[in-house]
Protein backbone atom coordinates (compact mmCIF):
# COMPACT_ATOMS: atom_id res chain seq x y z
CA UNK A 1 0.00 0.00 0.00
CA UNK A 2 1.28 3.35 -1.05
CA UNK A 3 2.18 6.48 1.91
CA UNK A 4 1.59 9.19 -0.62
CA UNK A 5 -1.54 10.98 0.08
CA UNK A 6 -3.97 11.35 -2.66
CA UNK A 7 -3.58 15.28 -2.77
CA UNK A 8 0.32 15.43 -3.16
CA UNK A 9 -0.48 12.93 -6.11
CA UNK A 10 -2.41 15.24 -7.67
CA UNK A 11 0.17 17.60 -7.56
CA UNK A 12 3.21 15.51 -8.65
CA UNK A 13 0.56 14.66 -11.60
CA UNK A 14 0.48 18.74 -12.09
CA UNK A 15 4.10 19.03 -12.22
CA UNK A 16 4.17 16.20 -14.43
CA UNK A 17 2.02 17.75 -16.94
CA UNK A 18 3.67 20.96 -17.42
CA UNK A 19 7.08 19.91 -17.19
CA UNK A 20 6.47 16.78 -19.55
CA UNK A 21 3.42 16.55 -21.50
CA UNK A 22 3.38 20.29 -22.68
CA UNK A 23 -0.14 20.59 -21.97
CA UNK A 24 -2.27 24.09 -22.58
CA UNK A 25 -2.60 26.12 -19.42
CA UNK A 26 -6.65 25.51 -19.99
CA UNK A 27 -5.43 22.42 -19.51
CA UNK A 28 -3.99 22.43 -17.00
CA UNK A 29 -6.32 24.55 -15.47
CA UNK A 30 -9.31 22.15 -15.66
CA UNK A 31 -7.17 19.03 -15.26
CA UNK A 32 -6.65 20.73 -11.56
CA UNK A 33 -10.17 21.68 -10.63
CA UNK A 34 -11.43 18.14 -11.83
CA UNK A 35 -8.69 15.97 -9.62
CA UNK A 36 -9.42 19.08 -6.90
CA UNK A 37 -12.92 17.94 -6.84
CA UNK A 38 -12.21 13.48 -7.01
CA UNK A 39 -10.10 14.57 -3.68
CA UNK A 40 -12.61 16.25 -1.99
CA UNK A 41 -15.06 12.95 -3.17
CA UNK A 42 -12.39 11.01 -1.76
CA UNK A 43 -12.17 12.50 1.33
CA UNK A 44 -15.62 12.52 2.20
CA UNK A 45 -15.98 8.46 1.17
CA UNK A 46 -12.40 7.63 3.77
CA UNK A 47 -10.15 7.88 0.98
CA UNK A 48 -6.67 9.56 1.42
CA UNK A 49 -4.49 8.10 -0.74
CA UNK A 50 -4.04 6.71 -4.41
CA UNK A 51 -4.57 3.41 -3.82
CA UNK A 52 -7.97 3.89 -3.25
CA UNK A 53 -9.07 4.95 -6.44
CA UNK A 54 -10.83 1.79 -8.26
CA UNK A 55 -13.23 1.56 -10.57
CA UNK A 56 -15.96 1.63 -7.94
CA UNK A 57 -14.88 4.65 -6.70
CA UNK A 58 -14.25 6.87 -9.61
CA UNK A 59 -17.97 5.48 -11.04
CA UNK A 60 -19.66 6.90 -8.39
CA UNK A 61 -17.63 10.09 -8.46
CA UNK A 62 -18.48 10.29 -11.95
CA UNK A 63 -22.11 9.52 -11.34
CA UNK A 64 -22.35 12.00 -8.28
CA UNK A 65 -21.12 14.26 -11.30
CA UNK A 66 -24.09 13.33 -13.31
CA UNK A 67 -26.15 14.14 -10.55
CA UNK A 68 -25.14 17.76 -9.71
CA UNK A 69 -26.30 18.09 -13.36
CA UNK A 70 -22.89 18.98 -15.34
CA UNK A 71 -22.83 18.85 -18.78
CA UNK A 72 -21.69 16.06 -21.27
CA UNK A 73 -18.39 18.26 -22.32
CA UNK A 74 -17.58 18.53 -18.89
CA UNK A 75 -18.25 14.96 -17.78
CA UNK A 76 -15.73 13.75 -20.86
CA UNK A 77 -12.84 15.99 -20.13
CA UNK A 78 -13.35 14.92 -16.28
CA UNK A 79 -13.22 11.06 -17.21
CA UNK A 80 -10.14 12.27 -19.71
CA UNK A 81 -8.64 13.58 -16.19
CA UNK A 82 -9.14 11.21 -14.20
CA UNK A 83 -7.88 8.60 -16.88
CA UNK A 84 -4.62 10.15 -17.28
CA UNK A 85 -4.18 10.36 -13.61
CA UNK A 86 -4.65 6.97 -12.87
CA UNK A 87 -2.49 5.98 -16.13
CA UNK A 88 0.24 8.17 -14.53
CA UNK A 89 -0.44 6.76 -11.37
CA UNK A 90 -0.07 3.31 -12.66
CA UNK A 91 2.98 3.73 -14.23
CA UNK A 92 4.65 5.20 -11.15
CA UNK A 93 3.88 2.41 -9.08
CA UNK A 94 0.97 3.87 -6.88
CA UNK A 95 -1.92 1.61 -8.38
CA UNK A 96 -1.32 -1.66 -8.78
CA UNK A 97 -4.23 -2.03 -11.34
CA UNK A 98 -4.88 0.92 -13.76
CA UNK A 99 -8.83 1.42 -13.82
CA UNK A 100 -9.04 4.48 -16.05
CA UNK A 101 -9.28 2.17 -19.66
CA UNK A 102 -12.63 1.38 -17.92
CA UNK A 103 -14.46 4.48 -17.47
CA UNK A 104 -16.99 5.14 -19.77
CA UNK A 105 -16.50 8.22 -21.90
CA UNK A 106 -20.38 10.23 -22.35
CA UNK A 107 -20.92 10.78 -25.59
CA UNK A 108 -21.18 14.78 -26.59
CA UNK A 109 -23.82 16.30 -28.77
CA UNK A 110 -21.75 18.32 -30.78
CA UNK A 111 -23.85 21.51 -31.50
CA UNK A 112 -22.82 22.68 -34.90
CA UNK A 113 -21.38 25.76 -34.89
CA UNK A 114 -22.60 29.22 -36.71
CA UNK A 115 -20.60 30.38 -39.57
CA UNK A 116 -20.80 33.38 -41.65
CA UNK A 117 -22.02 32.76 -44.96
CA UNK A 118 -19.58 33.38 -47.82
CA UNK A 119 -21.23 37.15 -47.97
CA UNK A 120 -21.80 38.08 -45.14
CA UNK A 121 -17.96 37.61 -44.91
CA UNK A 122 -17.34 39.66 -47.56
CA UNK A 123 -19.63 42.47 -46.42
CA UNK A 124 -17.91 42.64 -43.56
CA UNK A 125 -14.25 42.73 -44.66
CA UNK A 126 -14.89 44.80 -47.33
CA UNK A 127 -17.13 47.30 -45.57
CA UNK A 128 -15.22 48.05 -42.79
CA UNK A 129 -13.80 51.50 -41.51
CA UNK A 130 -10.14 51.20 -41.49
CA UNK A 131 -9.16 55.29 -40.88
CA UNK A 132 -6.46 55.80 -38.59
CA UNK A 133 -4.05 53.30 -36.91
CA UNK A 134 -7.10 50.97 -34.78
CA UNK A 135 -8.88 50.84 -37.96
CA UNK A 136 -5.77 49.14 -40.02
CA UNK A 137 -5.32 46.95 -37.16
CA UNK A 138 -8.77 45.70 -36.78
CA UNK A 139 -9.23 45.00 -40.48
CA UNK A 140 -5.77 42.87 -40.16
CA UNK A 141 -7.54 40.90 -37.22
CA UNK A 142 -10.07 39.54 -38.66
CA UNK A 143 -8.74 39.03 -42.12
CA UNK A 144 -6.04 36.98 -40.52
CA UNK A 145 -8.63 35.24 -38.21
CA UNK A 146 -10.76 34.43 -41.43
CA UNK A 147 -7.94 34.18 -43.81
CA UNK A 148 -6.84 31.43 -41.83
CA UNK A 149 -8.45 30.07 -39.45
CA UNK A 150 -6.19 30.14 -36.18
CA UNK A 151 -7.39 30.47 -33.15
CA UNK A 152 -7.50 33.74 -31.47
CA UNK A 153 -4.38 33.02 -29.06
CA UNK A 154 -2.43 31.50 -31.37
CA UNK A 155 -3.40 34.71 -33.65
CA UNK A 156 -2.45 37.18 -30.73
CA UNK A 157 0.89 34.93 -30.55
CA UNK A 158 1.98 36.28 -33.93
CA UNK A 159 5.49 38.13 -33.83
CA UNK A 160 6.26 40.00 -37.13
CA UNK A 161 8.83 37.42 -37.65
CA UNK A 162 6.27 34.76 -38.19
CA UNK A 163 4.35 36.43 -41.08
CA UNK A 164 6.08 36.46 -44.82
CA UNK A 165 3.97 38.07 -46.99
CA UNK A 166 6.67 37.49 -50.19
CA UNK A 167 5.03 33.87 -49.58
CA UNK A 168 1.83 34.45 -48.14
CA UNK A 169 2.19 32.32 -45.35
CA UNK A 170 1.79 32.99 -41.57
CA UNK A 171 4.34 30.64 -38.92
CA UNK A 172 1.84 29.69 -35.81
CA UNK A 173 2.36 28.10 -32.46
CA UNK A 174 -0.47 25.84 -31.54
CA UNK A 175 -1.38 23.20 -28.98
CA UNK A 176 1.14 21.39 -26.90
CA UNK A 177 4.03 23.66 -28.77
CA UNK A 178 3.49 22.38 -32.29
CA UNK A 179 4.20 24.74 -34.93
CA UNK A 180 2.57 24.78 -38.80
CA UNK A 181 2.75 27.15 -41.16
CA UNK A 182 -0.50 28.20 -42.74
CA UNK A 183 -1.56 29.99 -46.22
CA UNK A 184 -2.71 33.28 -45.53
CA UNK A 185 -4.21 34.67 -48.65
CA UNK A 186 -3.88 37.71 -50.27
CA UNK A 187 -6.39 40.17 -48.97
CA UNK A 188 -5.30 39.06 -45.50
CA UNK A 189 -1.21 39.81 -46.69
CA UNK A 190 -2.29 42.94 -47.59
CA UNK A 191 -4.26 43.79 -44.75
CA UNK A 192 -1.14 43.00 -42.42
CA UNK A 193 1.26 44.64 -44.67
CA UNK A 194 -0.86 47.68 -44.58
CA UNK A 195 -1.02 47.53 -40.72
CA UNK A 196 2.54 47.12 -40.40
CA UNK A 197 3.66 50.01 -42.66
CA UNK A 198 0.98 52.95 -41.43
CA UNK A 199 -0.42 51.61 -37.82
CA UNK A 200 1.88 49.82 -35.87
CA UNK A 201 4.32 52.45 -35.77
CA UNK A 202 2.03 54.58 -34.52
CA UNK A 203 1.26 52.67 -31.20
CA UNK A 204 4.49 50.55 -30.75
CA UNK A 205 6.43 51.44 -27.72
CA UNK A 206 8.88 50.15 -25.12
CA UNK A 207 6.03 47.29 -24.20
CA UNK A 208 5.57 46.22 -28.15
CA UNK A 209 8.71 43.64 -28.59
CA UNK A 210 8.40 42.24 -31.80
CA UNK A 211 4.52 41.67 -31.19
CA UNK A 212 2.56 41.52 -34.51
CA UNK A 213 -0.47 42.60 -33.43
CA UNK A 214 -0.61 45.63 -30.55
CA UNK A 215 -3.08 46.71 -27.84
CA UNK A 216 -4.26 50.43 -27.88
CA UNK A 217 -1.43 51.22 -25.26
CA UNK A 218 1.14 49.14 -27.32
CA UNK A 219 1.70 46.14 -25.48
CA UNK A 220 0.82 43.16 -27.38
CA UNK A 221 -3.09 42.74 -27.81
CA UNK A 222 -4.80 40.58 -25.36
CA UNK A 223 -7.11 37.59 -26.73
CA UNK A 224 -10.19 39.20 -24.55
CA UNK A 225 -8.86 42.90 -26.81
CA UNK A 226 -9.48 40.61 -29.88
CA UNK A 227 -12.37 39.40 -29.10
CA UNK A 228 -13.69 42.57 -28.49
CA UNK A 229 -13.09 43.41 -31.79
CA UNK A 230 -14.09 41.00 -33.50
CA UNK A 231 -18.10 41.73 -31.89
CA UNK A 232 -18.16 45.26 -32.55
CA UNK A 233 -16.95 45.30 -35.65
CA UNK A 234 -19.45 42.60 -36.81
CA UNK A 235 -22.01 44.67 -34.90
CA UNK A 236 -21.49 47.51 -37.48
CA UNK A 237 -22.17 46.05 -40.36
CA UNK A 238 -26.43 45.13 -40.27
CA UNK A 239 -27.74 41.38 -41.11
CA UNK A 240 -24.28 39.42 -40.19
CA UNK A 241 -24.57 37.03 -37.01
CA UNK A 242 -22.89 38.09 -34.01
CA UNK A 243 -19.43 35.82 -33.61
CA UNK A 244 -16.37 35.16 -31.53
CA UNK A 245 -12.91 34.58 -33.25
CA UNK A 246 -13.70 30.97 -33.07
CA UNK A 247 -16.55 31.95 -35.35
CA UNK A 248 -14.36 33.04 -38.05
CA UNK A 249 -12.55 30.25 -37.25
CA UNK A 250 -15.32 27.97 -38.15
CA UNK A 251 -16.66 29.80 -40.99
CA UNK A 252 -12.93 29.44 -42.59
CA UNK A 253 -12.54 25.96 -42.21
CA UNK A 254 -16.26 25.17 -43.61
CA UNK A 255 -15.57 27.90 -46.33
CA UNK A 256 -12.40 26.10 -47.30
CA UNK A 257 -14.54 22.54 -47.83
CA UNK A 258 -17.38 24.36 -49.86
CA UNK A 259 -14.49 25.28 -52.14
CA UNK A 260 -13.59 21.98 -53.00
CA UNK A 261 -10.19 21.41 -50.38
CA UNK A 262 -9.76 18.12 -48.65
CA UNK A 263 -10.32 17.35 -45.06
CA UNK A 264 -6.78 16.30 -44.70
CA UNK A 265 -5.95 20.15 -45.80
CA UNK A 266 -8.41 21.80 -43.90
CA UNK A 267 -7.27 19.60 -40.95
CA UNK A 268 -3.54 20.50 -41.65
CA UNK A 269 -4.33 24.79 -41.40
CA UNK A 270 -6.66 24.35 -38.69
CA UNK A 271 -3.98 22.47 -36.64
CA UNK A 272 -6.03 20.20 -35.43
CA UNK A 273 -4.83 17.24 -33.70
CA UNK A 274 -7.28 14.62 -35.20
CA UNK A 275 -9.50 14.18 -37.77
CA UNK A 276 -12.22 13.65 -36.39
CA UNK A 277 -12.26 17.26 -34.95
CA UNK A 278 -11.91 18.38 -38.73
CA UNK A 279 -15.11 16.04 -39.42
CA UNK A 280 -17.54 18.42 -37.80
CA UNK A 281 -17.24 20.98 -40.43
CA UNK A 282 -18.68 18.34 -43.02
CA UNK A 283 -21.75 18.44 -41.12
CA UNK A 284 -22.08 22.16 -41.51
CA UNK A 285 -21.73 22.02 -45.35
CA UNK A 286 -24.34 19.18 -45.22
CA UNK A 287 -26.71 21.20 -43.30
CA UNK A 288 -26.58 24.29 -45.39
CA UNK A 289 -26.83 22.13 -48.87
CA UNK A 290 -29.80 20.73 -47.22
CA UNK A 291 -30.77 24.26 -46.43
CA UNK A 292 -30.68 25.35 -49.90
CA UNK A 293 -31.95 22.17 -51.71
CA UNK A 294 -35.21 22.74 -49.48
CA UNK A 295 -35.46 26.60 -50.38
CA UNK A 296 -34.25 26.20 -53.87
CA UNK A 297 -35.62 22.65 -55.49
CA UNK A 298 -39.69 22.39 -56.08
CA UNK A 299 -39.90 19.17 -53.92
CA UNK A 300 -37.28 20.20 -51.47
CA UNK A 301 -39.67 20.49 -48.65
CA UNK A 302 -43.51 18.72 -48.05
CA UNK A 303 -45.81 20.44 -49.44
CA UNK A 304 -48.73 22.17 -46.99
CA UNK A 305 -51.84 20.29 -47.13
Amino acid sequence: MSDVALQEAVAEFDRHLRAERGVSLHTLRAYRGDLRDLCSYAAAVGISGPEGLDVTVLRAWLARQHALGRSRATLARRTAAVRAFTGYLHRRGLLDFDPGPLLGTPRQARDLPTVLSQDDAGRLLDRMDVSGPLGLRDLAVLEVLYGTGVRVSELCGLDIGDLDTARGTVRVLGKGGKERVVPIGEPAARAAGDWLRAGRPALAGERSGAALFLGARGGRLHPNSARRIVHSRIAEVGGVPDLAPHGLRHSAATHLLEGGADLRSVQEILGHASLQSTQLYTHVSAERLKQVHRQAHPRGAAEDR
